[in-house]
C-alpha cells in the first residue's frame, strides 16, 4: 500500500499527487536496511536524545558500517524543544556531512528536516516511537521566536521503523500516535468545513483515505497497549500513509485542524508559562473532545443574525495576558489574514443547514471518549492538569496561533465566549 502511493497518481481533484520518499520500511530489523541506503554516503550525522539514542543508537551504528559518523545527542532532563538552539546545535555539526540520520520521533524528526532542508542536505529517520504522524509529511513544526511555526521543508529520502524499537517505545508515546490518530476525525471535519464557507481545496481521495487509516486503528485498537507488533505495525502504517496524505494535499489539512490549535496552545502556553503539557498526540486526543463538545453545541444553536466581535482592546488585552512574548506574532498573523474583519454571517446563514450536516458527521463525544478509554486516556486527567479557565482559554485563543480555518473560528464568529 504504502510503496504505491509512493508512485503518485493523477487524481480526480485535478492534481498529481506525489511524495518523494525513495524507502520505506516498517518491519522487523528495518534497521538493517541503511546499509544498502547509505552505501553512496561517507560522512554521517546522526542527531539523537539520550533516550532515542538508547532505544536504536546502537543498532543504526552497527548498520552504518564503516561511516565517519558524527553525533549529536541533545541531554537534559527538559523536553527538547526544536527551536533556534537546538536547529543551532545540528547546524554547526554539518561541515563535510552528506546525510542526516535522524533517531527518534516528532521533535528529532523536525529538527532534522528543518536543518536539511536549509541546508541542501538528505536525511533519513529512524523511527523510535509510533507517536506522530510527520514521518512522511513534508512540514516541519518549529518552534521560532516563541511562535509554533510549520516550515515547508523537504522529506526524508527513507523512513525505517524497526517493529521491535516500536513495541519498546515508552507507553505514553505508543497512546500519543494512536490520539493523533483520533485526532483526524476533528481535522478532516475542520476541512470539510473550510470547504463548504471559504470554498478552500478538498480531494475526496484523500478524505477518505484516511477515514480507512482512523479504521485500520481503531480494529486493532486493543493490541495496542499490550505492545502487540501487529497492532504496533499497523499504528505506524497509519500514521506514516497519513503523512503521504499531507504531502498529497500540499498541506498538513488531512490531518490537523481545530485539535491540533488547541494542543499547540497547551504546548506554547506551556512553554510561556513554563508549566508542564501532555505530549502532543495525548493532547490532540483531549482536544478532539473538546472539538467534539463544540460541535454538538454548535449543533443544538440556531445560528445568530449576527457575527460576534468583542472590541479591539480587549482582544488585545486577553492575547496578551495568554500568549505574553508571542502575543504581537499572533496579532500580527490575524491581522495579516484579516479574520477579525471578515464578516462570514452570510455564509453562515445561508448555509447553516449544510454546516449542521458536516458537524454531524464526527462521531459522539461519548463515541470518542470510548475510543480514548481503550488505551487508558483518561479526560479527567485532562482537566486535572489544564484546568476549566486554560480549557476555555483555549478554545477562544488558540485559533489566533494559525492562519487555517476550523471549528473554533466558526464557533467564536457566531458565539464569542459563550
Amino acid at each position: 500500500m504504502i510503496n504505491k502511493l509512493l508512485k503518485g497518481f493523477e487524481c480526480e481533484c485535478g492534481k498529481f499527487h506525489t511524495c518523494d520518499i525513495d524507502y520505506v520500511y516498517i518491519e522487523k530489523n528495518a534497521i538493517s536496511h541503511l546499509a544498502e541506503i547509505c552505501e553512496k554516503y561517507n560522512s554521517v550525522l546522526l542527531v539523537a536524545d539520550e533516550n532515542t539514542f538508547t532505544a536504536a543508537g546502537d543498532k543504526t551504528v552497527l548498520a552504518l558500517g564503516g561511516k565517519n559518523i558524527e553525533q549529536v545527542t541533545f541531554t537534559g532532563s527538559k523536553v527538547l524543544v526544536p527551536n533556534e538552539e537546538a536547529i543551532d546545535a545540528v547546524t554547526k555539526k554539518l561541515d563535510g556531512i552528506d546525510i542526516i540520520i535522524g533517531i527518534g520521533s516528532g521533535v528529532i524528526q523536525d529538527l532534522c528536516k528543518y536543518v536539511s532542508f536549509y541546508n541542501n542536505l538528505p536525511y533519513i529517520i529512524v523511527a523510535t516511537a509510533p507517536s506522530m504522524d510527520g514521518y512522511a509529511s513534508d512540514g516541519a513544526a518549529m518552534i521560532t521566536s516563541g511562535m509554533k511555526v510549520t516550515y515547508k521543508a523537504g522529506l526524508p529520502r527513507a523512513i525505517i521503523a524497526d517493529t521491535e524499537v516500536l513495541c519498546n517505545a515508552p507507553i505514553e508515546m505508543i497512546k500519543a500516535g494512536y490520539g493523533d490518530i483520533i485526532g483526524k476525525f476533528s481535522a478532516l471535519n475542520d476541512w470539510k468545513l473550510s470547504k463548504c464557507i471559504n470554498d478552500e481545496y478538498f480531494c475526496d481521495y484523500i478524505y477518505n483515505l484516511t477515514n480507512e487509516q482512523i479504521d485500520k486503528t481503531l480494529r486493532l485498537a486493543t493490541g495496542i497497549l499490550e505492545r502487540n507488533e501487529e497492532s504496533i505495525k499497523t499504528l505506524m502504517e497509519a500514521l506514516v500513509i497519513i503523512g503521504i496524505l499531507m504531502s498529497f494535499a500540499g498541506s498538513s489539512r488531512p490531518a490537523s485542524g481545530s485539535e491540533h490549535h488547541l494542543s499547540h496552545f497547551f504546548e506554547i502556553t506551556g512553554i510561556v508559562d513554563n508549566t508542564e503539557y501532555f505530549p502532543h498526540g495525548i493532547d490532540v486526543a483531549y482536544s478532539t473532545l473538546i472539538t467534539t463538545q463544540i460541535r454538538e453545541k454548535l449543533l443544538n444553536e440556531k445560528f445568530p443574525s449576527k457575527i460576534y466581535r468583542g472590541t479591539r482592546e480587549e482582544l488585545e488585552k486577553n492575547i496578551k495576558s495568554i500568549y505574553k512574548q508571542v502575543a504581537d506574532e499572533c496579532l500580527a498573523l490575524q491581522d495579516k489574514i484579516g479574520n477579525y474583519t471578515a464578516d462570514r454571517i452570510n455564509v453562515y446563514l445561508e448555509k447553516e443547514v449544510e454546516i449542521k450536516q458536516i458537524l454531524s458527521e464526527v462521531p459522539s463525544y461519548d463515541d470518542i471518549f470510548d475510543m480514548l478509554d481503550l488505551v487508558g486516556l483518561d479526560m479527567k486527567e485532562f482537566y486535572a492538569l489544564y484546568g476549566e479557565e486554560r480549557i476555555k482559554n483555549a478554545v477562544l485563543y488558540a485559533k489566533d496561533l494559525k492562519d487555517r480555518y476550523t471549528v473554533l473560528w466558526l464557533n467564536y464568529d457566531l458565539f464569542g465566549d459563550k
